[in-house]
């Protein structure tokens, strides 16, 4: 095991740690934070759901004692779009190959940024309001430049190549939205 942090036992501090942390109490004045290294191996965590994202629940899912750096990309519903204003956007998802083209984005990202640990792809689908989180996705890795890279490969990826659909609504009509990124937009044309 190794040790991710002390903390002294006299502060009132409130900590959060996802479930392979342990808190250990370590002589009458101090507390550890242990974390077993073997649970500490490349993850990938994908979800497409119909509920609200959690910001930080994806970013604490790639947290890693071996990581100096944490990247995020938070994809919201803005308020207009050429002139209209937009009340919602929804989304429609093939959820077995959504995920399948999510888990070939992973891999591809684990080839061209080795260092990277772990991968969160979060994307809501049905209705999410102005302002909210349409997608979240977090990476991790020993240093900035990687994961910076791979959250923007990763959003760039998804949007040319994972079948998940939007429809934008608008006060007086809605329109579904083509995603000028993507490979089969671009081939009929």
């Amino acid at each position: 095991t190794c040790v991710w942090g002390i903390i002294p036992w006299s502060c009132s501090l409130e900590t959060k740690s996802p479930s392979s942390h342990q808190l250990v109490e370590a002589e009458s004045s101090q507390v550890l934070l242990v974390m077993d290294e073997s649970e500490d191996v490349p993850k990938d965590f994908i979800k497409l759901k119909s509920e609200k994202l959690s910001v930080d629940e994806v970013s604490e899912m790639v947290i890693s004692p071996y990581c100096g750096a944490v990247s995020l990309f938070i994809g919201t519903t803005r308020n207009n779009f050429e002139g209209k204003k937009v009340i919602r956007l929804e989304y429609e998802a093939y959820t077995s190959m959504a995920e399948t083209e999510i888990k070939k984005i992973c891999r591809d990202v684990r080839q061209k940024w080795p260092s990277v640990k772990h991968i969160a792809v979060h994307h809501r689908l049905g209705v999410v309001p102005v302002t909210e989180a349409s997608v979240v996705i977090a990476v991790s890795s020993p240093h900035r430049a990687e994961s910076l890279e791979a959250v923007m490969y990763c959003i760039n990826t998804l949007k040319a190549s994972v079948p998940i659909w939007k429809k934008e609504i608008y006060e007086d009509e809605y329109s579904w939205k083509e995603n000028k990124e993507c490979f089969w937009a671009n081939s009929e044309k």
